[in-house]
């Protein structure tokens, strides 16, 4: 072990990537691999946000920016937050982040100090894990279940309110489960929230992502939690700007002028050519964007079906594009349908156990390749449930 490995700091915890190191490397080289793991959409960045980065480039914008974002752009998400969630933040209450990545740990350097408890929507994105750990807190799963669809339930959160909880994070729609938790649950949220003096989290990152009849509603619009909110969102999922790292979080403004030092410290400013993008996404023509928004519906709705035909269950998908899928009755726990069904058949999958579930019932399926490959991969999966069930 080297000097500096044996010197890290207690903060740093090693995190168990052995079984993704392992995916991969059956997965390497195959030619009939069909990825239905990542979180990464499979369309391309609509032609006019590229193109508003070409012309950024070509105007020599290529130098640092103000650590909060350039001013249109902030401009821009203020009015985008206002006109589709009906949230109130001024262009001082904006900070644009290098994706909503960076934005979840900046929050979480405002918030969490040591010896806090942050509860957080399970199954999950683990990054708030990490973070929270970080920052010298403990994060608290609050589980939810396929029987409500993955919907929070108020009850579940209270029953884990301590004296040293210091927040909780809202994630709806949610990342893996795709369960959009509905306005009556977020109401009654809002009210733990100012009874218990809770800090909030509000991811809404799939936001735009809701299918119909499913509803969002952003809680800081809520009487009373616009003061005691942080809302976090960002371009990669609907505009298919992944790669790009634009996020950006809304919140009071004395709070937001407090954070601008550690946001400068984190990376100085978002990628000056991608906040241009980001400006041309927002005010752009939405026609691409709801066109990707659309065919994400109608694979969806071509999936759920064809999942209850293989014998699977799983809770209702409001939202997002991913469907968390129980595979128990194959008799296999996740983590080794996911590793079988990639070495038989190349199909990729994800089990929930690397979404913070104690539970190896569960895997993660992003229906985020045309539908030809999807329905392609769901015969795959029929042929390995029928052979495994027969072994």
């Amino acid at each position: 072990m080297s000097l500096l490995a044996e010197r890290l700091a207690p903060r740093i915890v090693e995190e168990d990537g052995a079984f993704r190191t392992r995916m991969l490397g059956i997965a390497a080289g195959r030619t009939d691999l069909i990825a239905l793991g990542r979180g990464d959409p499979d369309f391309h960045t609509p032609a006019h946000i590229v193109q508003a980065a070409k012309d950024a480039l070509d105007d020599n914008k290529h130098h640092y920016t103000g650590p909060t974002g350039i001013q249109p752009l902030r401009e821009a998400i203020a009015a985008n937050l206002a006109q589709r969630y009906g949230l109130d933040y001024g262009v001082d209450e904006i900070i644009v982040t290098a994706g909503a990545q960076e934005g979840i740990m900046l929050t979480m350097l405002g918030l969490c100090s040591p010896g806090d408890e942050v509860l957080i929507t399970s199954p999950r994105f683990t990054t708030y894990d990490t973070a929270v750990r970080l920052c010298g807190g403990t994060p608290i799963p609050v589980p939810t279940f396929e029987d409500d669809d993955f919907a929070l339930d108020v009850a579940e959160i209270e029953k884990r309110v301590t004296p040293r909880t210091r927040a909780f994070v809202l994630v709806s729609p949610n990342n893996p489960t795709g369960a959009v938790t509905p306005p009556e649950a977020i109401r009654a949220i809002a009210d733990l929230a100012r009874r218990r003096d809770l800090l909030v989290v509000a991811d809404e990152i799939y936001g735009r992502m809701i299918y119909e009849p499913n509803e969002h509603l952003s809680i800081a619009t809520l009487p009373g939690m616009r003061e005691r909110t942080v809302t976090l969102n960002g371009l990669s999922k609907t505009y298919s700007m992944t790669g790009w790292r634009v996020g950006y979080l809304g919140a009071p403004a004395d709070f937001v002028a407090k954070m601008v030092e550690a946001r400068h410290t984190l990376s100085i400013n978002s990628s000056s050519i991608s906040q241009y993008a980001a400006v041309a996404a927002l005010t752009g023509p939405q026609e691409p964007i709801d066109a990707m928004i659309a065919e994400y519906a109608a694979r969806r709705a071509w999936l759920m079906p064809a999942l209850t035909e293989a014998g699977f269950t799983y809770g209702h998908p409001g939202g997002a594009f991913y469907i968390y899928t129980n595979v128990s009755s194959t008799g296999l726990p996740a983590p080794d349908f996911c590793e079988r069904l990639l070495e038989e058949t190349g199909v990729m999958l994800f089990p929930g156990t690397m979404f913070g579930d104690e539970s190896t019932d569960y895997i993660r399926i992003s229906y985020l390749q045309p539908l030809p490959l999807i329905e392609e991969a769901m015969g795959r999966i029929a042929d390995f449930v029928q052979r495994a069930g027969s072994a």
